[in-house]
């Protein structure tokens, strides 16, 4: 028995013997944890590659391809892959998907992921595949986001058997506890976290960028005795300048969000700090 407002589309019948196709229920989509998955998702993607002026608006239609996901793979793993930048034909897409999953599996399996995606379901726009993938590539690679936690969907499988579709009513878990290792720190020990707001004003910040960077820091360039809200956001937006001078990435942070006193933005930037210089020590 179909849930209400599923249908079976027109390609469905067409299924080779034994081949099935899994569909998402149309109410799941409705969830407001699904979709603030999707939005978290889409957002995190569209930082990641801002570099490379790739905006993904819609998950199913801008992913079956490959293209987005190798451009994410790559920006993730550091790796570069052999493939064609444009892939116009169904057989080049799946040829490119094909090459972009391999090395995507070859990172993940070892480290026990399951591998619920696969050339077909990624190109066939299957949301859930898509998902899966998503997932598992943030949380291996540590993604600064915060995913919906026990999200949960209802799919439509549709088999044929015998020359005849068979249906049936699944749940899929896409997400369980996500609480990365910034989540732990701060729910476990706030107490101990006091030492962050040693950087709210942006001078020892300024001044650490000017330690590792082995230069001294006009005095002229920021307050050394910030007084003022603005004075202090000019601070951090001057420290996250010398940042991105020394080869870091833009923080995600706003500097705003130093100055609040807010412990997850501000371990973030010296998180980023850390594993920048930590070679160099």
């Amino acid at each position: 028995m179909l849930p209400s407002g599923t249908d079976i589309h027109p390609e469905d019948t067409l299924l080779e013997e034994n081949a099935e196709r899994i569909m998402l229920d149309p109410t799941s989509r409705e969830n407001p944890k699904f979709k603030d998955l999707l939005k978290v998702l889409i957002d995190w993607i569209n930082s990641e590659l801002e570099e490379e002026r790739i905006i993904v608006k819609d998950l199913e239609e801008d992913c079956y391809d490959g293209q987005v996901l190798q451009k994410l793979f790559e920006k993730l793993s550091g790796r570069k892959l052999n493939v064609a930048e444009v892939t116009q034909s169904e057989i080049g897409q799946k040829q490119k998907l094909q090459t972009v999953l391999e090395a995507v599996n070859d990172v993940l399996r070892p480290h026990g992921w399951t591998v619920e995606w696969s050339v077909d379901s990624i190109h066939s726009k299957n949301l859930v595949a898509i998902i899966y993938l998503l997932v598992a590539l943030a949380m291996h690679f540590q993604a600064p986001i915060r995913l919906p936690e026990h999200v949960s969907v209802q799919v439509v499988v549709v088999k044929k058997r015998e020359g005849i579709l068979q249906t049936a009513l699944m749940t899929k878990e896409l997400t369980s506890t996500t609480e990365d290792a910034f989540d732990t720190l701060l729910d476990h020990a706030p107490d101990k976290l006091n030492v962050v707001k040693t950087f709210a004003d942006g001078v020892y910040l300024i001044l650490l960028m000017g330690l590792l960077e082995d230069y001294f820091v006009p005095l002229y360039n920021f307050f050394l005795t910030p007084e003022s809200f603005e004075q202090k956001v000019h601070n951090v937006a001057f420290a996250f300048e010398l940042m991105q001078e020394g080869g870091l990435k833009k923080p995600k942070a706003r500097p705003e969000d130093v100055v609040n006193l807010n412990l997850k933005s501000t371990l973030r930037v010296l998180y980023n700090l850390f594993t920048n210089y930590k070679t160099s020590a």
